[in-house]
């Protein structure tokens, strides 16, 4: 028995070892690694041999290995986002997977309180992901989408950290705020920055973010209501991800350079000029030196940014993510610059079985800011006499020449000295921001269709700054004149500090529910917001009687209560129903309530029988949507009450020795409402071969209702004589259209192309009760005479048409000094001959961003355009004429080489020269923003990283008819403008 059971024994290890041992002799072992075109690898792809069940996934460092048999098995490859590859077994040490548009284009999207598959989306909502982000230097955020979505227009400053205005859909107010509601990781900014600071987003790392979502039209923003007149931006910051821990580093450093200045007379045109022309007195006054005071505030400067992050799982549970930065920007303009330290953190575990999610941001910020009163020095440095030396010896000024009368003392209307301002005047801010939101999505364990999600968040911006002026500045503070004998300088000091506060709360249940072919999702919930400021501002410390004070503004508290239903059948049919009831403090009793709702309806028509497998069309989505949205913020907190106020110290009664404070009553409109945009949109969106094409085409016609407006007020009518009211209505239409193409698309190179081009027409239909000979309000001052204002809001035309006189011309085309056309032929020249003539925002934008990848190189550049867009070219109009250089005989200035075109000699009819359609100007123009080319290591030159070299160029070229200094100005007004600099930038990127 007992030999029996060893025979059964042995037989049965033969039978099971001699498969595994013919099979050790008959296969063997290949390894390789995967990664995408950029050299970086890829964790988690799968790796199986086709058609059998043998497969593994690729470990952190993106290597595997299987057991094949023979070099001709194939292997399969596959990994989300990217195209599934098939290589034999022989090919497989390096795998190089290419990134799939089609698996791209269905990511989620920020719909609002919740997220939507992109191609079950029914608004018009467009996002951009962090590899799609413009390349270059991006000190702030808004650089990272400027020309990338159609609709949407940033126009950046010069100034480093300059706010950059953004515009969807051309805006809708007339002086409410046009600024899109911008939405950081759940929290709703606050549209308000401390002083000495230069924007909402300044303070955040435009490497920590992931990707910007934007609502355009009113169905998609609806439930943002109150504040989503202007869109909606939706920024999502990176966060920690299950898996090894990933380190990323990244410097650039960035060489900023002078790529225009305004084009002035030179010291030798402007020697000749004042002996041609000049009196005896004024020849008298010209130096030997030959300054050229723009290159002497403008200089080279030296911008680092630096970021290092970490990533990972905590106890291999909870993703975790670790982010440090610094940029430091110093400006072209000497002794102005921007510098930010930030540490942002991410936390998001998920619990209890996947039924508690929790999302944890924070973002602790410190800035600094060194600052110039910008207009004035540019303005002294295009204006000041070029023959001039900087310096002069025995100067009580510090050394530096000023313009001085006969008897010593300082003349008060002659530019000051451009680069004196510069050194003896010291302008910085330091500001801290603290912003963080939690968010806890729990899934009810005993009724898992509901979701409860709570939402807190905060938001404190503090700020403070002082501005000190020498007691050797020619802008000092002097008490007694020179030759008075007893003459001082004690300078100027003066400091201030800044508190906001922004406060949020959401709550909100998601019900979800999937029967047969019908999709359920419903969401319905409360949100709180709190805004709170405080401000504290010293005077003029070292003058007599310091303008001291202390402002709280009032709180402002917007509740609302929200809903929305989503429907779909079978991805074919889209139903979407938002309502939005949102009160504010702005606001009465009576009006403090608005009602917002929105819906739309998208027919997925590719997912029809007659389209679904077509080779051709692989996407076709028609949409159609209606919604309105509210305004309310503007600068009156509680206008609508009736308030007495005690004056301030210029405004004081004295009796006898005492002093009286006065009390005084304030303007008020009690009747004062919500501004009420109603908008349509029409969309078509699009796929080619296997998604190979896509875009969307978008019609929208919106109309902005009882505009809220700071308008001037019939004398009697009111205790001001200027306030806001509801006045009318406005109205806009557009057209947008994108693309994009992987035009060519293989193992070695791809080359990917997207464009996108908007169309706006925007007009005022209604300005309210008016009275006769009413022709709408001025706006847009300008320099020269005296409270000249350029545009105006009429109706019929666009806001912020320029309001000019009708130049005439010689034969030789050149314009005649002082002669104007008649329009009303009443024999004479006055406001009444005034007219329309173009305005300052372009009919159309257009963008387009090419990237070209072969092999390890890469090549990006982006190009912007602009029509229809004009400007108004306030430095010649200002500067531009003889008596602008030879107005005194006691001091000179410079002037416009525009003069040269115009032989304009002096101001005519009062102030009517400012006021010519002549200084109007084409300002279309051709943008090539950036070019960058790259290089990645694949762990090739350093094993424990993949490193990635570029160089680059940012602001390289601009294509314009228009002279001046840059075409493209926000206001359509060109002033004394901070120029924006050419910078040629290196980078290297590490992942570890």
């Amino acid at each position: 028995m007992k030999k029996s059971l060893h025979c059964i024994l042995l037989l049965c290890s033969i039978l099971f070892i001699m498969p595994s041992t013919i099979a050790q002799i008959a296969t063997k072992t290949v390894t390789g690694v995967v990664m995408d075109q950029k050299g970086e690898t890829l964790i988690g792809a799968s790796v199986a041999i086709k058609g059998t069940s043998i497969g593994t996934i690729t470990d952190v460092d993106g290597k595997f290995t299987l057991p094949v048999n023979g070099k001709a098995a194939i292997i399969v490859v596959s990994f989300v986002g990217f195209d599934t590859k098939e290589v034999t077994a022989a090919q497989s040490s390096k795998i190089v997977l290419i990134e799939n548009s089609n698996e791209l284009k269905e990511v989620v999207v920020q719909v609002g309180y919740g997220t939507v598959k992109k191609k079950d989306a029914t608004g018009s909502v467009s996002q951009i992901g962090a590899k799609d982000f413009n390349k270059g230097q991006n000190v702030t955020p808004e650089s990272l989408i400027s020309g990338r979505i159609s609709g949407v227009n940033v126009t950046g400053g010069g100034a480093p950290g300059a706010k950059a205005d953004i515009r969807i859909r051309g805006g809708s107010s007339l002086n409410a705020s046009n600024d899109p509601l911008i939405i950081l990781d759940g929290l709703p900014l606050s549209n308000t920055v401390p002083s000495g600071s230069t924007s909402i987003l300044s303070t955040i790392d435009p490497n920590d973010i992931e990707s910007f979502t934007v609502l355009k039209d009113a169905s998609a923003a609806a439930i943002y209501g109150s504040r989503a007149a202007n869109g909606v931006i939706v920024i999502t910051t990176k966060k920690g991800t299950k898996g090894r821990i990933k380190v990323n580093f990244s410097s650039q450093v960035g060489v900023n350079t002078v790529a225009n200045t305004v084009d002035v007379l030179s010291a030798d045109q402007y020697r000749a000029l004042v002996n041609e022309k000049g009196s005896a007195a004024q020849k008298a006054l010209l130096g030997t030196a030959n300054t050229n005071w723009q290159d002497q505030i403008f200089s080279t400067a030296l911008t680092v940014n630096n970021n290092i992050s970490v990533s990972g799982a905590l106890f291999d549970k909870v993703p975790v993510r670790l982010s440090v930065g610094n940029v430091d920007n110093p400006g072209i303009l000497k002794n102005t610059s921007f510098e930010r330290t930030t540490t942002s953190i991410a936390i998001n575990p998920v619990l209890f079985d996947n039924h508690l999610k929790i999302d944890i941001s924070g973002n602790l910020s410190f800035g600094k800011n060194r600052f110039q009163d910008e207009n004035d020095v540019i303005g002294s440095a295009i204006g000041f006499d070029p023959t001039q030396s900087v310096y002069q010896a025995g100067s009580r000024y510090g050394g530096y020449f000023e313009w001085l009368e006969p008897n010593g003392n300082l003349p008060l209307l002659p530019a000051r000295n451009p680069v004196a301002r510069l050194n003896q005047d010291e302008r910085r801010s330091t500001s801290t921001r603290k912003w963080g939101n939690v968010r806890l999505d729990y899934k009810l364990h005993f009724f898992e269709d509901l979701r409860v999600v709570a939402e807190a968040g905060i938001d404190r911006f503090d700020s403070k700054g002082y501005t000190q002026v020498s007691n050797q500045s020619a802008t000092g503070f002097q008490p007694t004149a020179f030759s008075a004998g007893n003459w001082t300088n004690v300078g100027n000091y003066s400091n201030y500090t800044d508190a906001l506060q922004n406060k949020n709360l959401n709550t909100y249940f998601n019900y979800t529910k999937k029967i047969a072919g019908l999709n359920l999702d419903a969401t319905a919930g409360y949100n709180y917001q709190l805004f709170q400021k405080v401000k504290y501002e010293s005077g003029e410390t070292r003058q007599p009687n310091p303008n001291e004070d202390v402002t709280t503004d009032p709180d402002i508290n917007l509740q609302s209560f929200f809903g929305r239903l989503n429907l779909g059948y079978e991805s074919r049919y889209l139903l979407t129903l938002n309502y939005r009831r949102d009160g504010t403090s702005r606001f009465s009793k009576e009006n403090r309530w608005g009602n917002f709702a929105g819906a739309a309806f998208a027919w997925n028509i590719a997912e029809e029988a007659f389209l679904k497998d077509n080779e051709t069309v692989s996407g076709l989505k028609l949409r159609v949507g209606y919604g309105t949205t509210g305004q309310q913020d503007i600068s009156a907190s509680y206008d609508y009450l009736r308030r007495v106020t005690l004056g301030s110290i210029n405004t004081q009664y004295i009796f006898g020795n005492t002093v009286y404070a006065t009390a005084r009553p304030e303007g008020y409109n009690e009747n004062i409402k919500w501004e009420e945009l109603s908008e349509m949109n029409v969309g078509l969106d699009y796929g080619f071969f296997n998604d190979r094409i896509t875009g969307s085409i978008n019609y929208f016609d919106k109309k902005s209702s009882d505009l809220l407006a700071d308008v001037l007020v019939p004398d009697g009518a009111n205790l001001r004589n200027q306030g806001f009211n509801n006045i009318g209505s406005l109205s806009t239409k557009g057209l947008e259209f994108s693309i994009e193409s992987d035009i060519v698309k293989n193992d070695n190179l791809r080359w990917n192309v997207t464009f996108n081009t908007t169309y706006i027409n925007q007009k005022i239909t209604d300005l309210g009760a008016t009275v006769p000979g009413f022709t709408g309000y001025a706006v847009g001052d300008i320099k020269g005479g005296q409270g000249n204002k350029i545009q105006i809001n009429s109706v019929g035309s666009s806001p912020n048409s320029f309001f000019v006189f009708e130049q005439l011309y010689d034969a030789d085309k050149r314009p005649i000094q002082g002669a104007y056309v008649d329009r009303n032929q009443d024999g004479k020249i006055d406001d009444a001959d005034r007219y329309k003539f173009h305005k300052a925002a372009p009919d159309y934008t257009f963008g387009l961003f090419s990237t070209v990848n072969y092999k390890k190189f890469d090549f990006t550049m982006n190009w912007r355009a602009s029509m229809g867009n004009y400007i108004f070219d306030n430095v010649s109009s200002d500067k531009g004429y003889l008596a602008a250089g030879l107005r005194r005989d006691t001091d000179l200035s410079n002037i416009s080489s525009d003069y040269l075109n115009t032989g304009f000699n002096a101001e005519d009819n009062g102030t009517q020269r400012y006021l010519s359609n002549y200084f109007v100007k084409d300002a279309a123009f051709i943008k090539l923003d950036n070019v960058t080319v790259g290089y990645t290591f694949d762990k090739s030159l350093l094993k424990v990283a993949t490193l990635r070299f570029t160089l680059g160029v940012q602001n390289v070229l601009t294509l314009t008819k228009y002279n001046g200094l840059d075409p493209e100005r926000f206001s359509g007004i060109d002033g004394n403008v901070y120029p924006r600099a050419r910078t040629f930038l290196f980078g290297v990127n590490a992942n570890f």
